[in-house]
């Protein structure tokens, strides 16, 4: 079997130096999303536009970003990524080097919509870590390129700005190009020889990520855990920007962006939780940390006039939120070896679906109540994971753990021949 010059075989797993690559590279690629998010001032001035209408920055890169999860991802579970994945960090790098030289916002609108749909290195590579791992190491591989995608989404907007402050908001899209070139030719020469996969149709392909969520409820499940926990961490991130910018606190975006470091404590949890995962404790674990992200959200709006309640609260719910969510992608990806790809999308789709619900939700009670209103809020959200754990933890989500729920055919549409 071929082993790659980072010593992964495929009957051995693995290597924890391919792994971190994965998880390096993950995190840089989904960090590109985010990267306009501190900027919108800087480019609104240079462009001649207003903050409102700079604001449709970040939605066409979102926008782009789900369109790219939904279109490209699925045919992971089809073509050679070996090929693929490099291909499409190459594009995201032409994107990005487009935004730099943008000459007005009309441009760089569009060029910035072509980084998020291009954008999706990290959720390929993603289902690829759990092709490669073995059985017993892969809750602790998912975990470590997951923990890369979430640090890469939390030091994005810290990063940027300090580049932005310094040399200007093209720049941070030149480091960015410069940055995506590398990992394209890195990735090109890493990926190990992987054997042929069947041919499925693109339509049927797009069709079975539908059919996986109408037709199997542990997909269902895990979907909805999913999208509930990302409404909660981006409404508690949305909020927080708001509630540490007003009275009493008043803190500078460097000053809040700061703060969000305290979110990587976060990525201690999901590498311990990824180890949880392989000794079969994943569906209890999951409680927990929904648990420990209910006190979170309490501690915050109880103690919402004092910074150290507020930074426990960020601590604790950056542990108990990625912990949740390393652990689903787990047992999303593990359920099919034929559809991890396709089963990742549905996933992902639901987790931003979510997370743009969140973000809106936090800006229109944070209208009506400010940060009391917005921790209530969240914590309603909370509750309804618990439930919905509560009433599926002894049947749907104990199958999901033991992989045992969706075999590839159910999954699958039935592949053509090659």
């Amino acid at each position: 079997m071929t082993t790659s010059i980072y010593g992964t075989d495929h009957k051995a797993g693995i290597s924890r130096a391919l792994t971190g690559l994965f998880a390096f590279a993950g995190g840089a690629a989904v960090g590109n999303v985010y990267w306009a998010q501190p900027l919108l001032g800087d480019m609104a001035e240079a462009l001649s536009v207003s903050s409102g209408t700079a604001g449709l920055l970040v939605t066409l890169t979102q926008l782009g970003y789900a369109l790219g999860v939904f279109l490209v991802v699925p045919l992971g579970d089809t073509v050679n990524r070996k090929r693929m994945i490099p291909i499409i960090m190459f594009l995201c790098t032409l994107s990005l080097l487009g935004c730099a030289l943008a000459p007005n916002f009309a441009v760089l609108l569009t060029t910035l919509a072509l980084v998020g749909f291009t954008n999706v290195a990290g959720q390929l590579l993603m289902p690829l870590a759990g092709d490669l791992a073995t059985d017993d190491q892969r809750g602790r591989v998912v975990g470590t390129v997951a923990s890369g995608l979430l640090t890469g989404i939390l030091l994005s907007r810290l990063a940027s700005g300090i580049v932005a402050d310094i040399f200007g908001w093209r720049m941070v899209y030149f480091a960015a190009a410069a940055m995506m070139l590398v990992l394209t030719a890195v990735m090109a020469w890493a990926i190990p020889v992987l054997a042929p996969r069947d041919r499925i149709a693109y339509g049927k392909l797009l069709r079975s990520v539908v059919l996986a969520v109408v037709q199997h409820r542990p997909v269902r499940i895990v979907a909805v855990l999913g999208a509930a926990l990302m409404c909660v961490f981006t409404a508690f991130w949305t909020g927080l920007t708001f509630h540490l910018s007003a009275a009493p606190f008043s803190f500078t975006t460097t000053q809040i962006g700061l703060v969000s470091l305290l979110g990587v404590l976060g990525i201690v949890g999901a590498q311990f939780t990824g180890r949880v995962y392989d000794r079969g404790q994943s569906v209890a674990a999951i409680g927990m940390g929904l648990a420990l992200t209910l006190v979170a959200v309490a501690v915050s709006g109880f103690g919402a006039a004092s910074i150290i309640a507020v930074l426990v609260a960020v601590a604790l719910l950056s542990v108990g939120v990625q912990s949740v969510l390393v652990l689903l992608q787990t047992m999303m990806v593990s359920m099919d070896p034929a559809a991890r790809s396709r089963l990742n999308t549905a996933l992902i789709v639901g987790n931003f679906i979510g997370g743009a619900l969140g973000s809106t939700l936090a800006a229109i009670v944070w209208q009506f109540g400010r940060w009391p209103a917005v921790m209530g809020g969240t914590a309603l959200i909370v509750a309804f994971g618990l439930t919905v754990w509560f009433m599926h933890k002894k049947r749907s989500l104990s199958d999901t753990a033991m992989s045992s729920v969706a075999p590839a055919a159910d999954i699958a549409p039935q592949n053509e021949p090659g």
